[in-house]
């Protein structure tokens, strides 16, 4: 009999190698301008899940592949996801003022700083993504469509927009899809173009993680709706009280639920089309589904 996958330990490990790796990628904090680089560290290295480096790494082994092998793609996914939510704790944006259980960048070092922060992460993601040993210019293509305005900055505006509006499924998928889901497909496909692995692997990348993508976003919405501020570390019962587009606002707390383990289940039904070992990347997106923070 096979021994179970120990999640807890590959999650571990896992986010020890992505942030001693960041350590050395990211500019120390007393680099001129000492600031926007304390600025950059304050955001990348205020804890937080490391799901999308490690989904990318995960994707990379089951390609046959090691995670080394996705540390370029690894490490600038989450740049651009530590710049997301810098810009995303904004006054100009939900004015929060918790991040993972500590002061948000701009609460810390103003805002033109946070900003700042945020526009240099950006900017070292693709100076990262360039330096993929293999299929470098496929790699900062992914990074840049799950970018921009068709991607989790379109899902951003829609986010916003969708504030104090009547609950609209539509209007949800596609925040689901573009603010959550892109960067997360976008991590998986990395993973696998920086393996060198075949288009089935691509292709099953994309489906599984467009499936679990979506799911992480129903599970946010949960949380916000049910969890406590110190099991998440930032303000819960926000989404309610902007009256924001959520799977609570549109499908109720039960139909949400119903909905998250429909996409898991069909995330890990991708799983049969990757050529090497997958046990990492269904327990990652059952974590998805379980967790508390």
């Amino acid at each position: 009999m096979a021994a179970m996958f120990d999640l807890k330990t590959y999650l571990a490990n896992g986010a020890h190698w992505i942030e001693t790796e960041l350590d050395r990628l990211v500019p120390a904090a007393d680099v001129r301008p000492a600031a926007l680089h304390a600025a950059m560290r304050h955001g990348l290295f205020a804890g937080g899940k490391r799901l999308r480096p490690l989904l990318c790494a995960a994707c990379a082994e089951a390609c046959g592949a090691s995670r080394d092998a996705a540390l370029f793609p690894a490490a600038a996914i989450e740049c651009l996801h530590t710049y997301t939510l810098i810009h995303d704790d904004l006054p100009c944006m939900d004015d929060d003022d918790l991040r993972r259980g500590i002061p948000t960048c701009h609460k810390v070092y103003g805002e033109a700083t946070a900003l700042l922060a945020g526009d240099a992460l950006q900017a070292l993601a693709f100076q990262l993504a360039a330096q993929t040993p293999i299929a470098a210019l496929d790699v900062v293509r992914e990074l840049a469509a799950a970018a921009g305005s068709v991607g989790v900055v379109g899902g951003q505006v829609e986010d916003m927009l969708g504030e104090r509006l009547p609950p609209d499924e539509d209007r949800l998928r596609f925040i689901q899809r573009h603010k959550t889901g892109d960067l997360i497909v976008c991590a998986c496909r990395m993973g696998v173009l920086a393996a060198g692995g075949p288009a089935a692997a691509l292709d099953a990348a994309t489906r599984y993680a467009a499936a679990a993508g979506e799911a992480f976003q129903i599970a946010d919405d949960l949380l916000n709706a049910t969890a406590t501020a110190e099991q998440l570390g930032k303000a819960v019962g926000t989404d309610a009280a902007r009256e924001k587009t959520t799977a609570i606002s549109v499908y109720g707390l039960d139909g949400a639920q119903r909905r998250l383990h429909d996409l898991i289940a069909e995330s890990l039904a991708a799983l049969a089309d990757f050529p090497g070992k997958t046990a990492p990347l269904a327990a990652l997106a059952r974590h998805v589904a379980d967790r508390k923070n």
